[in-house]
């Protein structure tokens, strides 16, 4: 028996990077999956078109997901953008852009899966973060800012529901070998200096990737990790922990 085995799950933001890796890990592991989208992956998953900055959408897109796979028991809030910038940098409309989406589209999806989360044994979600959360990145005031958000609301989620037998988690990627990323790299005057910069900041001296990222997900998410609520799992090389000696 797999070990999701009968569990329904939505994945947001699953039609590329860790979305994709999480959908993929999670179905391989014998769960249904629905990807909520703006271009969301066909077979073997269960397709749902939405922008989660709009409330009827997202309503309209869970609801279908829920009634195609006969419930819902686990969703991942993986949906987002990012942002460069001081935050002397980005105009108002960014700010307020990202935000709708990094957070309130949590809020979305979150008020549209509850009902049906509640009449599950297994309940759980698990929202994607950031090193951003946990640690001052040069340029990413606002992208920071949104992460912070998702970090707090994740603690403050696990202490509403956990008498309603849901578990509220969060990952917390390092820089990630992600579409996202790979379209900064190419915006940058250097891209291979860039990505050597960006290796070179994570002890491990790589990128994170989409599917290492997607494991710790699923591991929250898992029946197996039933007493593990309000937890911010790391994934990121060991850059928020250590702090190594320069190499000689």
């Amino acid at each position: 028996m797999a070990e999701f085995d009968g569990l329904r799950a939505l994945v947001t933001g699953g039609g590329s990077g860790i979305g994709l890796a999480t959908a993929t890990l999670l179905a391989a592991r014998g769960a249904a999956v629905a990807c909520l989208d703006l271009n969301p992956p066909g077979e073997p998953f269960v397709p749902v078109r939405a922008d989660v900055t709009d409330e009827d959408a997202v309503r309209t897109a869970v609801a279908e997901a829920a009634e195609r796979m006969g419930g819902l028991d686990i969703l991942v809030n993986n949906a987002g953008i990012g942002a460069a910038g001081t935050i002397e940098d980005n105009p108002y409309e960014e700010w307020s852009r990202v935000l709708d989406v990094n957070v309130l589209g949590i809020v979305r999806v979150t008020r549209a899966a509850l009902p049906h989360l509640r009449r599950s044994a297994n309940a759980a979600i698990v929202n994607t973060c950031s090193i951003a959360a946990t640690a001052g990145l040069p340029q990413r005031a606002l992208y920071s800012a949104s992460k912070g958000a998702i970090q707090s609301l994740t603690l403050a989620m696990a202490a509403d529901h956990v008498r309603e037998g849901i578990r509220v988690n969060c990952v917390n990627p390092g820089t990630a070998d992600t579409p996202w990323v790979q379209r900064l790299l190419d915006a940058a005057a250097d891209p291979a200096a860039e990505r050597a910069a960006l290796e070179g900041r994570q002890p491990m001296g790589r990128l994170v990737s989409a599917e290492e990222v997607a494991a710790a997900i699923a591991y929250l998410a898992s029946p197996l990790a039933a007493s593990t609520t309000g937890a911010a799992v790391a994934v990121d090389g060991g850059m928020q922990g250590l702090r190594l000696r320069p190499a000689t």
